[in-house]
């Protein structure tokens, strides 16, 4: 079950990196949609990063 979740992920990756590949090339409005949401995905993921990150420097945790 495990596998089919990692795969179902590993889908919607790769159809929202075609997506943001195929609106920059001027495709139609829903893939345009399907792209921003997908940078926002992705906006966000780093910025979650960035303040774990900060938050662990902060408390001296090394992740161990």
């Amino acid at each position: 079950m495990f596998v089919v979740v990692l795969l179902g992920v590993l889908a919607l990756v790769v159809g929202g990196c075609v997506c943001v590949v195929w609106a920059e090339r001027g495709g139609p409005r829903w893939v345009r949609v399907v792209a921003t949401g997908t940078l926002a995905a992705g906006e966000l993921l780093r910025q979650s990063d960035r303040s774990r990150r900060r938050s662990m420097s902060r408390t001296g945790g090394d992740g161990d």
